[in-house]
């Protein structure tokens, strides 16, 4: 999956004294961070700040619907539901960006191991 690929390579060049939950927790932290600047900033910022996040959750669910991918099937069968929730909220007209918000802080503590 050439996903895959490049998110391995990503992580080869990435700074080795973070572990690679840290930096996924990174990933989403700089897309929430968007989201929220986006609030303020008027429909340019906010189509941007939407499209970052759309990448980011297609890139989950390809990740997780790969069958080579390590995760439990049970965990990797409730980001595919989040992030198919996600993406559904994108695709409206006036996405809710507090709800997106929500859900990448989410995920990024949980990365991140914090409660």
């Amino acid at each position: 999956m050439q996903t895959t690929a490049r998110a391995m390579a990503a992580y080869a060049m990435a700074d080795s004294r973070r572990s690679q939950r840290q930096q996924e927790a990174d990933v989403f932290r700089r897309a929430t961070a968007a989201l929220r600047a986006a609030r303020d900033c008027g429909l340019v910022a906010t189509m941007r700040a939407i499209a970052d996040n759309r990448r980011l959750w297609l890139t989950v669910l390809d990740l997780v619907r790969d069958p080579d991918n390590a995760l439990p099937v049970a965990l990797r069968g409730d980001l595919a539901s989040i992030g198919t929730t996600v993406q559904r909220i994108m695709d409206n007209p006036a996405p809710d960006l507090e709800f997106l918000i929500a859900v990448n802080d989410h995920i990024a503590a949980g990365l991140a191991g914090e409660p």
